[in-house]
């Protein structure tokens, strides 16, 4: 099933998510939903809160961005599910992208993130992974990862850029967007 994504304005979207368990209720549909939504809305990365859920789990399936002459070989086969992370080191050089949101639609901006992390989470079996990503890889799973501590990519951005785009900010809380995907909006 496809889930709105909640949009930016949400107080979801700055709560740091709570961990889960294996009881945690519809976990497996949850999962399943979360993928078809990200899908429908060519996504490569949906954390809970942009479901309205408050818990510490996101997936990705970056391989779209492993394809083509300027693809980055890190997302090969790169779908994942993350639950209950924890960052345990990022390290490297800080290097600038242009990233955007699902929440957030149609902005884009340069944000530094540093190229190298290791991560520890459980995937959808419960399976208890340690694993070191790098490129772009690590940077999905670190803006997803944001979203479970309650920040946004714009939040990563000089105050004088989130000035700027106060306005745009403020249409897209109150449903003045044009997007081909159920969202949510807090206004």
């Amino acid at each position: 099933m496809i889930l709105p994504i909640v949009a930016y304005g949400d107080p979801v979207l700055k709560k740091r998510a709570e961990d889960i368990d294996e009881d945690y209720p519809n976990l497996k549909q949850l999962i399943e939903n979360m993928f078809e939504t990200m899908y429908h809305a060519n996504g490569i990365g949906l954390a809970a809160p942009q479901v309205g859920k408050a818990i510490r789990l996101f997936v990705v399936d970056a391989t779209p961005v492993a394809e083509g002459e300027d693809g980055d070989p890190s997302c090969e086969d790169f779908k994942r599910v993350f639950i209950n992370p924890i960052i345990l080191e990022e390290t490297g050089d800080a290097w600038s992208c242009e990233e955007g949101c699902l929440s957030i639609p149609n902005l884009r901006e340069e944000v530094k993130r540093k190229p190298m992390l290791k991560i520890e989470y459980y995937d959808e079996n419960w399976d208890l992974y340690e694993e070191e990503l790098d490129g772009f890889a690590a940077r999905v799973v670190q803006h997803e990862y944001d979203h479970i501590e309650g920040v946004l990519f714009i939040d990563r951005i000089s105050p004088l850029k989130r000035t700027l785009l106060k306005g745009k900010l403020n249409d897209i809380s109150k449903g003045n967007v044009d997007v081909n995907y159920r969202m949510r909006f807090p206004k």
